[in-house]
């Protein structure tokens, strides 16, 4: 008698579209993600138990087109899978494990972030829903939801803690590929905003411009003091 195998009734990641064929539509919801990304590259190069995706289609129903947020994270899956990489992120190929964040920015237009996406992520049972708008003035740029018995409560905080990720989130001015603009950053558990791969290397060539000027200036310590020696009728042995 033959066994049933659900999964193998279900489409592979290679034969589902990669691509809504939608454009991104804003450099924003590009680089907000990137930066994230960027980030946690750093802070987690040790770990190979989480993914972030960046405009890449979610899979959750084979019945059903990909969800497209602009980035999320999930936790307990592979890092990598090959050296191919993931196409898109079908939930039956990653042991049905749903994102624990997804983050949409919202472009020049509201594009159903607050209303038709949060009710699809609550239903997907996404832990974490952030909604970054740039243009907002009158309310919080950045909302961040917390699923709670199939709802969304919205969360206070600055930066705004995620227990289960074990990171901050919240927005801030700074600098990312020569930009400067307010951008979104982690934090870690005592508020401090965990540094970018730029600002990393800038701190490390300024740790080793500093150690340049210190064994320059010990060497030029060590002349003088040749010199007096040697003005004193001595012979330095150093």
């Amino acid at each position: 008698m033959l066994k049933y195998k659900p999964l193998d009734c279900l489409p592979p990641a290679e034969a589902l579209p990669n691509s809504d064929d939608t454009p991104v539509d804003n450099e924003l919801q590009d680089l907000i993600p990137h930066l994230l990304k960027s980030i946690l590259a750093i802070v987690w190069a040790n770990r190979w138990d989480w993914f972030f995706g960046v405009d890449m289609g979610i899979y959750y129903d084979p019945k059903e087109p990909a969800i497209v947020p602009d980035g999320f994270i999930s936790l307990g899956v592979e890092r990598f899978f090959d050296e191919g990489l993931r196409s898109s992120y079908v939930l039956w190929e990653e042991n049905y494990i749903v994102p624990i964040l997804v983050l949409e920015v919202v472009s020049h237009k509201p594009g159903g972030e607050y209303k038709r996406k949060k009710g699809m992520y609550a239903e997907m049972g996404v832990l974490y829903y952030a909604i970054y708008n740039p243009l907002r003035r009158q309310k919080p740029r950045l909302e961040v939801h917390h699923l709670v018995n199939g709802s969304y409560n919205l969360l206070s905080g600055n930066p705004i803690w995620l227990p289960e990720i074990g990171l901050g989130i919240d927005k801030e001015r700074g600098t990312f590929q020569g930009i400067t603009r307010e951008w979104l950053y982690w934090y870690n558990e005592q508020g401090q905003r965990l540094l970018t791969p730029e600002e990393q290397l800038t701190e490390v060539q300024q740790v080793a411009q500093f150690e340049l000027q210190r064994r320059q200036e010990a060497e030029r310590r060590a002349q003088r003091l040749a010199e007096q020696l040697r003005n004193a009728g001595i012979e330095p042995d150093f």
